[in-house]
């Protein structure tokens, strides 16, 4: 009797856009689908990126093994996981696992990834991706426009008191950033947000450069 030849591993990449979020969700609807569908996970690929991130280096490492051949399947809970940049990037990243003999199996979003109609059902949902992504950073931009309307200050609450902020600008006449944050125990990037406020970190760093001429 001639023995079975043993399936080609199979993989599943797990993304979530926060620290705060958790994977376990995904991972446990990607291990039911799976097994229904008659295969077990051999290796899990799962970070925390948002879906526009530039550097995604869990799924770079993805992308290198498929490269490889060593999966002939990769699951994902839905499409966006891979990619939230538009059409392009994902069908890129579809095409490229095709092109390795890999076949991408989505979970949440009802649809097969063969047959005719693949291409049709991937541009469709990447376009969706792309206009949710659109969508958010306008409502961003308008929740901006509100709070800077109404005489607040957007983005995140100053690290420091203003004690502390007014020391950096004494230290400033006479040190570096790097001085200053060694000095006062607070990060280069507060210190420098400080300065910025009023013009001073350019002054500041313009007078060092002159003196180390």
């Amino acid at each position: 009797m001639a023995s079975q030849a043993r399936a080609m591993p199979v993989a599943a990449y797990l993304r979530v856009s926060t620290r705060g979020q958790s994977v376990a969700m995904q991972r446990d609807a990607i291990e039911r689908a799976a097994l229904a569908r008659g295969a077990v996970i051999d290796e899990w690929f799962a970070e925390k990126a948002g879906g526009a991130a530039g550097s995604r280096p869990i799924l770079e490492n993805l992308r290198a093994a498929v490269a490889t051949g060593a999966f002939d399947r990769v699951f994902v809970y839905r499409l966006d996981r891979l990619s939230r940049g538009g059409i392009r990037s994902t069908l890129a990243i579809v095409d490229e696992f095709r092109a390795h003999g890999a076949r991408i199996e989505t979970v949440a979003d009802g649809f097969s990834l063969e047959g005719p109609a693949a291409d049709v059902v991937l541009s469709v949902l990447a376009w969706a991706a792309q206009m949710e992504r659109a969508a958010i950073g306008e409502r961003v931009a308008a929740a901006r426009v509100r709070v800077e309307a109404s005489g607040g200050a957007w983005g995140r609450p100053r690290r420091v008191d203003d004690a502390t902020a007014a020391e950096v600008r004494t230290l400033s006449k006479s040190r570096t950033v790097r001085e200053i944050a060694v000095a006062l125990k607070i990060p280069k990037s507060t210190v420098c947000d400080v300065l910025s406020e009023k013009g001073a970190y350019k002054r500041q760093r313009a007078k060092h450069l002159k003196t180390k001429a």
